[in-house]
């Protein structure tokens, strides 16, 4: 109990309380007075604080967990996706594309017709071109992006709006698939698809505005609090701080700022110096620098040590040079940033560590925590790198299981050999990494339980029938996974002085939840619903 504690503004009672804090690590009730929390103890004591305008919330014995965090989403983007575009998620065949973009075309005039989340686990180039795509839209172009970003294919009418004709060369980092003619098949990799959205209308600031509060709601009901956005540019930044100005942003807004192997060293610090010097709100800050060192392995472009094992074989490059990995890194740790970095390949990956190193050689230990996102692929030779650099892993679990891009895709192209590390999260943990689960969203689901539950098994939810784990040897435990949900989501946004634990004097973002995910069988704790969610003290989601 604190002695401070007049004006309680809300009290839990009732609660099975996991603080995540080492100092109170449980309790039954909690006050909260100004948004954070005042007092922790006994139902009976944190009751006796309440007067008449006090909110008592009676949490039914349930468990409470401070507000989780999700460190790799895409929030603002996917967001405007979709709410506004056809959801392709749920497609698992050519003709399911074809169905939902037409049925969506129906729905309304505007000159482009854009969907969303289709799984390239499923659909590459040997099965989607624009001539699947005319199928669905004749009379409008079209242009579908895959659920990773990293893949897109336009119907015949969208490759003549955006001038992707034959001889188009590609652009740095990107690649237009063409056929034996020459001609482009419509798919696109990589920086392809950011070419072919540029040259696209543009949705609006309020669009994106709109985007960023259906997708906050969507993460308030499923108990999250805080985000960083994984890739942000002006546009980004701009509509974040009108949010906030406006008093409508509720979740809790860190961002990671895209560097490109375009640019300059010099021009890349002071644009990323200039967005963290406007943005510096209680709801919304830019702290880092996002650099995309390779692609994805579905479309060939994850960058591996040695060459691709299958019969096509070959690699691809990364997509900085290695000296421009050295120095760029070792700018933006000079200039106080945090580096955060999307590596599929354990070239990538040990490209990263390379880069950090450097930064450190040249700038001195400082509690960066430099995050490493994915690591799909690990050479074992790099595990201790994590912990001797104070690298953080910033991995998403909902992917370490028996699905096609996993199993039919990534596992051949590798090997047995190197399949024993994809998404090695058990060894990172024992190495000493520091690690922050999230989800990636839109890639996939952002439902932090399904996640967690992904994260315990190594498996499918057994709904999806009884699939093998795995690799289960790279297993995590339910606290381990909690953990890095709160506070080692919160260090990974630099918010744990203030978030991550219920601890007194923190700020009083908490979840409270219909299930005890530490005691439930492994297979029920992704379908866990979250009954309230509260930030700073305010309920920004409750359970009809």
């Amino acid at each position: 109990m604190t002695a401070n504690t007049h004006s309680v503004d809300l009290i839990v009672i009732n609660a099975r309380i996991v603080t995540m804090d080492g100092a109170i690590p449980y309790a039954e009730a909690l006050a909260v007075r100004n948004g954070r929390v005042a007092a922790l103890g006994n139902s009976a004591d944190i009751r006796a604080l309440a007067h008449a305008t006090t909110r008592v919330i009676d949490a039914g014995g349930r468990l409470v967990l401070p507000g989780f965090q999700d460190t790799h989403i895409h929030l603002q983007d996917s967001g405007q996706d979709y709410s506004r575009n056809a959801d392709l998620s749920a497609a698992r065949s050519p003709d399911d594309i074809v169905a939902t973009l037409s049925a969506f075309a129906k729905t309304h005039s505007r000159p482009w017709v854009n969907g969303t989340g289709w799984y390239s686990g499923i659909f590459t180039a040997q099965n989607l071109d624009r001539h699947l795509l005319d199928r669905a839209v004749p009379d409008r172009p079209c242009l579908i992006v895959a659920s990773d970003g990293h893949n897109g294919c336009m119907n015949t009418l969208g490759c003549k709006a955006v001038g992707l004709e034959p001889g188009t060369p590609d652009p740095q980092n990107g690649h237009f698939v063409t056929d034996a003619s020459g001609e482009p098949t419509g798919m696109l990799y990589e920086n392809a698809v950011m070419w072919a959205e540029s040259r696209m209308p543009h949705p609006s600031d309020a669009d994106f505005a709109a985007g960023v509060k259906w997708a906050q709601a969507l993460a308030h009901r499923h108990g999250i609090t805080g985000v960083i956005d994984a890739k942000v540019e002006e546009r980004h930044v701009r509509v974040y701080r009108a949010l906030e100005a406006a008093g409508e942003l509720t979740l809790r807004v860190a961002a990671t700022a895209l560097v490109n192997a375009f640019d300059t060293t010099e021009g890349a610090v002071e644009r990323l110096t200039a967005f963290r010097a406007s943005a510096r709100g209680p709801r919304f800050k830019v702290h880092s620098a996002k650099f995309f060192l390779d692609g994805v392995v579905e479309n060939r472009t994850a960058a591996m040590i040695a060459p691709y094992s299958d019969a096509e074989g070959g690699n691809a490059p990364l997509m900085f040079t290695p000296d421009q990995i050295n120095e760029m890194f070792t700018a933006f740790d000079a200039a106080r940033f945090q580096i955060h970095v999307h590596a599929i390949g354990d070239m990538a990956v040990r490209a990263a560590l390379d880069g950090c190193e450097a930064a450190r050689i040249a700038n001195g230990d400082w509690p960066s925590l430099h995050q490493i996102a994915h690591i799909q692929f690990l050479d074992p030779a790099d595990i201790p790198r994590f912990r001797a650099l104070g690298v953080m892993a910033n991995v998403q679990p909902l992917w370490a299981r028996d699905e096609p891009s996993v199993t039919d895709v990534a596992v051949p192209m590798v090997g047995n050999v190197r399949s024993r590390w994809i998404y090695a999260f058990r060894s990172l943990l024992d190495g000493g990494a520091a690690m922050a689960l999230s989800s990636d969203w839109g890639v996939s689901t952002l439902n932090p339980f399904e996640i967690i539950e992904t994260a315990v098994t190594r498996q499918p939810p057994a709904a999806e029938g009884k699939v093998p784990p795995f690799v289960p040897e790279e297993r995590i435990t339910r606290m381990e996974a909690v953990a890095g949900y709160t506070t080692e989501a919160a260090a990974a946004a630099w918010r744990l002085a203030e978030t991550g634990s219920l601890a007194i004097g923190k700020a009083a973002d908490l979840i409270l939840l219909d299930r005890d995910i530490f005691t439930c069988p492994d297979h029920e704790i992704g379908s866990t619903s979250v009954i309230m969610t509260v930030v700073g003290g305010d309920v920004v989601y409750k359970q009809i």
